[in-house]
């Protein structure tokens, strides 16, 4: 199945048009469209526009509310509750991080725990939030349960990725964005939409083998074994235990009973580096990092060292040229009225 090359504007578009459909309002249906499509420029498809039709069948069945009441409440000099009402993850995510960003630049620091909340997408997007306004951002989320844990056959905690942006003054920020779990469960759906086979280190099926065929996987594997089980646990307790929210096996599934609402936590931490040191060489030191990274001898079979997100940020640039290429039967979904 052939993919078809879009624009990002063009792509947007038909992704609000498709939320608006549900009673979704034009500002939250701008802030999702404008979230997923961030991760197709990036080359994440997994945590793209292919995830719209899911939204939409959970907005249906009524296991998201698309007119929250959100609250904001301030629990210290700078700390915040945010309660998303069961709305869309994604709005809930930008408004937090949006909440965490002020109070650093207030007090230095600010920590916002999302609750009541759905799936949110990619975090790559928020901290990119906090990095433009020279801030150091961090954003973790729970999900449902998708990955075994080490030396387990069964699965326990979710793919509960973290994220990390980072400012600089004349680069592109650093971006370090990953589940924790070899990979996210999307890149497996994404392989079943095109037909590919994945790696061998991905995921294992119901006896608990490693597969290369995406239909056969069940459970996902922690990346680097104990490491990746040991940080999935951390993220569940920060984001999920903190807001108050379930963990691991208890986290409601995302494509099942989807008249349920998720209540899933997030959590956003914001660093402001001039309340410990001066801005501007901060900023000027995080470019020398890069640029000395960048001239280190790459070893054989690499062309260049990169820092963290700088693939996906090269992709980002490309594809704002040349169009987003989408898989034929998600763009017939998208435009079919």
């Amino acid at each position: 199945m052939s993919d078809v090359i879009v624009t990002k504007e063009k792509l947007e578009d038909l992704v609000i048009n498709k939320l608006e459909q549900t009673g979704v309002s034009k500002r939250h249906a701008s802030t999702v469209a404008s979230v997923l499509v961030h991760a197709d420029l990036r080359g994440v498809h997994s945590h793209g526009v292919l995830r719209t039709e899911h939204y939409v069948n959970r907005i249906k069945k009524g296991g998201l509310n698309v007119n929250p009441k959100f609250e904001i409440k301030k629990t210290g000099q700078s700390t915040a509750t945010f309660d998303g009402d069961d709305g869309l993850g994604h709005v809930i995510a930008k408004e937090s991080m949006n909440q965490a960003i002020e109070m650093a630049k207030n007090d230095g620091v600010g920590v916002v725990i999302s609750h009541n909340s759905s799936h949110c997408g990619a975090l790559s997007y928020f901290v990119k939030q906090a990095a433009k306004e020279n801030m150091v951002g961090m954003a973790m989320t729970q999900s449902d349960k998708m990955v075994v844990p080490y030396g387990g056959k069964e699965r326990f905690f979710g793919t509960n990725p973290v994220a990390y942006g980072l400012p600089t003054k004349k680069n592109k920020p650093i971006v370090l964005d990953m589940a924790t779990s070899n990979v996210a469960f999307g890149k497996v759906l994404h392989a079943r939409e095109t037909g590919e086979s994945i790696p061998e280190n991905w995921g294992v099926d119901k006896n608990g083998t490693p597969s290369t065929n995406p239909n056969e996987i069940e459970s996902l594997l922690p990346f680097s074994g104990p490491k990746g089980y040991g940080l999935a646990l951390v993220v569940d307790s920060l984001s999920g235990l903190l807001a108050g929210a379930s963990f691991g096996p208890h986290v409601k599934p995302m494509y099942e009973n989807l008249k349920d609402k998720r209540k899933l936590g997030h959590l956003f931490l914001v660093v402001n580096p001039s309340y410990f040191t001066e801005l501007d060489t901060f900023l000027k030191h995080m470019d020398m990092m890069i640029n000395e990274l960048h001239n280190v001898q790459p070893a054989e079979n690499y062309k260049k060292v990169m820092v963290p997100g700088e693939p996906e940020q090269l992709k980002e640039e490309e594809r704002i040229k040349k169009g987003i290429p989408v898989a034929e039967s998600i763009y017939n979904y998208l435009v079919k009225k």
